[in-house]
């Protein structure tokens, strides 16, 4: 699964499935992979190109999933997410339809498109639906097994997946039904992060080891978190990082922190992530540049974790 997208592994294992299992559909708003042009051409009656209208998709998969169909939606994150946003709340959260919905373009990875391009708060308004579950891929190891467990599910469903090459962390027969996984341990301090914060995270990690300073990386690629693994994973470490390559509020680092207010585990935490208060990002310059202007590169996260 080396040097291959997360999109084009979670979509080719859906054209294998989708060969074996005619209720598998896709809803495309306009969006093209070369996964998505085999089902064109050769599983055609399980492909549906609604051009540039999320909400239609939306509601067109909800239709599908009543009908015992397995409908997958895909389109640019932001739109899925925020422009069908009354669409999921009604016809898939409500009823609960077995619908998945498929976002490419997480975090800044649209970095060439601007704000409007940029899935920067999908996580915080999503996690609140009753029945909806977020997947947040961290590599195309993961991506590729989400196609799998996807199709399995019987309640709505968001895969977020980034838009560039990230390196492969997790190993093919890693299992994911928990939720998240421990990457590296410490009881020191330890870096939750999500996507493809997570990356930068085991970056962080090796950097803080060379200073002599222990620090463990969890990867949460689900929401709503699994509270009593993760607080059964946390529950010894002196101090939490959150990382994410999101707007704080609403996302990972709230989620954690309501999972442990919940459960009485204090400590300290120090969210990492875009701090919007000023506004959208509008500054352009590739994914990297936008990471420096908002401290989310190695060097300034290492600073923030010793000296804050």
């Amino acid at each position: 699964m080396k040097n291959i997208s997360q999109r084009d592994a979670f979509w080719d294992r859906i054209y294998e499935l989708a060969k074996e299992d005619e209720d598998i559909v896709l809803v495309v708003a306009d969006m093209g992979a070369p996964a998505l042009d085999k089902f064109r051409i050769y599983l055609s009656a399980q492909y549906i190109d609604v051009g540039i209208a999320e909400q239609q998709a939306v509601s067109l998969a909800a239709g599908l999933a009543l009908s015992g169909k397995k409908p997958f939606v895909y389109a640019i994150a932001p739109f899925v997410a925020l422009r069908c946003y009354e669409h999921t709340r009604v016809n898939l959260a409500s009823m609960n339809l077995p619908v998945t919905l498929v976002g490419v373009g997480a975090g800044v990875s649209y970095d060439d498109s601007g704000p409007t391009h940029h899935a920067v708060d999908d996580l915080s308004v999503l996690r609140i639906f009753p029945n909806l579950r977020i997947h947040n891929i961290t590599d195309s190891v993961m991506a590729r097994a989400l196609a799998d467990i996807s199709c399995k599910l019987d309640f709505p469903n968001y895969v977020r997946l980034d838009r560039k090459i990230l390196p492969t962390i997790y190993d093919e027969n890693t299992d994911f039904s928990v939720g998240l996984t421990v990457l590296v341990p410490s009881l020191d301090i330890c870096i939750v992060a999500t996507g493809n914060m997570v990356h930068r995270a085991l970056e962080v990690s090796e950097s803080l080891k060379k200073e002599g300073i222990s620090a463990g990386v969890i990867d949460i690629y689900t929401l709503p978190i699994n509270e009593d693994i993760f607080v059964d994973k946390v529950k010894d470490v002196a101090h939490i990082v959150t990382l994410e390559e999101h707007t704080l509020p609403g996302g990972l680092g709230s989620a954690v922190c309501e999972v442990l207010s919940d459960h009485q585990l204090l400590k300290p935490v120090k969210r990492i992530g875009m701090d919007f208060k000023t506004g959208y990002c509008y500054k352009y310059g590739g994914r990297d540049n936008i990471q420096l202007l908002y401290n989310l590169d190695k060097e300034s996260i290492v600073k923030t974790i010793m000296y804050n």
